[in-house]
Formats: structure tokens, sequence, C-alpha cells
């Protein structure tokens, strides 16, 4: 399995590599890989790592678990590979963007372009087991998760943090407000965009704050 971590996340992240929690988390998903079929494909888990490099990041949207399905979850969140059917939480994001800064529909549901522009699509968990949602949540991911997300929030100014749903509010709820530009709503997915998802103009207010910190906009 080719596993590997961006340059500039592993010094980043160089203390968590270290921790007993970090080598139970590679044994037991090194394991996982060799027994059952797992998504991502193993040398993808890292994708949001490597296509955003950290001094590249200027927004972060956090996510839960990858997709589950065959040949949806390629280390972005909510992003699926080309050719891919969008989940409906995709879906939905797509129809804010439109709606929000009028951009359409793209054709397809792979946000690498959003990745390379600096936007770190990040889940809490980087792997799961196929057709089990949150098979892999509580095993270390989301201690690892974590520590990339502390380190961005105190070693950046400026950046843009999206947290769509309870769950990504919890996990970013220490960040500093006066540093950081945080944007929380409901969940684009079809049990709650309809809660505060739908009209949240998260996409225009992030390129608002961009720009008025000297940064170049997203081509959302």
């Amino acid at each position: 399995m080719d596993v590997k971590i961006d340059e500039s996340w592993k010094k980043h992240l160089a203390p968590e590599f270290q921790k007993e929690y970090f080598k139970k988390l590679t044994d037991f998903v090194r394991e996982e890989y060799h027994t059952t079929r797992i998504y991502p494909p193993g040398n993808l888990i890292f994708n949001a790592f490597n296509l955003c490099p950290f001094d590249k990041v200027k927004v972060v949207i956090i996510g839960q678990d990858p997709y589950h399905g065959p040949g949806q979850a390629h280390g972005l969140c909510f992003s699926v590979n080309d050719g891919v059917q969008f989940p409906p939480s995709l879906q939905n994001i797509f129809k804010e963007i439109k709606s929000d800064i009028g951009s359409p529909i793209p054709t397809t549901g792979n946000l690498t372009r959003w990745a390379q522009q600096g936007v770190l699509l990040l889940n809490a968990t980087l792997t799961v087991r196929e057709h089990q949602a949150g098979s892999h949540q509580k095993k270390g991911w989301e201690e690892f998760t974590d520590a990339a997300i502390q380190s961005l929030a105190q070693e950046k100014e400026h950046l843009v943090f999206i947290l769509w749903g309870a769950y990504a509010q919890k996990k970013g709820a220490f960040i500093d407000r006066e540093r950081h530009l945080v944007l929380s709503s409901a969940h684009p997915s079809p049990l709650s965009a309809y809660n505060g998802f739908f009209a949240n103009r998260h996409f225009s207010r992030t390129n608002e704050y961009l720009v008025a910190n000297r940064e170049t906009p997203i081509e959302w």
C-alpha cells in the first residue's frame, strides 16, 4: 500500500506520526486493507493533503466520512470521481453555488479543481469499509484530523473554515473567530439542506473574505 503525505504536512504533523494512537491506527488500517474492501484506494488516503499543501490552504471544508460505494471516494470530502453520479449532498452544494454566485452546475463531481486552488477538503475520518458508513470512526483518524485543523488555525491567519452540520461545527468549535472566518450552517444532505444550508451564501462570503485579505478568490 503506497501511502504518502505531502512534505509540508509531514513537517507540521510530525509529532502525530510518533504517537501511540497513530501507530495503532496504522496497524488497524493496514489490516483492514488486507482483509476487506476499503475506500478510498490506499494511495488516495491523504489525497486532500497532497493536492493542497499546508502553505497553499485558504479554505477548509470539513466532512465526516468517505463515501462507501464503489468508485466514489478519492480522498476529498463531498467529492466523487469523474463519471460517478452526484451524491445528494453534492447535488445540493452545486445548487447553492448556482443560486449564490451563478456558476452553472458542473458536469463532474470531482472537486480536485477546488483542492488545487487551496481548498482543503478534509474528512474527519479518512477511510471506511465498503457499504459501512462510520466503520472506521473512533480508531484514531479524528485525533489526526483535529491536529491538522489545529495546526492550520494556530499557524495561519485569515483562513475560511466551512462547517456544515453539527458534527463539523463541533470539530471546529475551538477555532479563533477573530483570526479566521468561520461559516456554519445546516448540512447539505437532503435531510437538512432546507433548514439553513440553502441560501447560506458560503461561497460568495468566502470569496469576499479572501479578496478583503488580498487572496485570490476560489473559482467554485
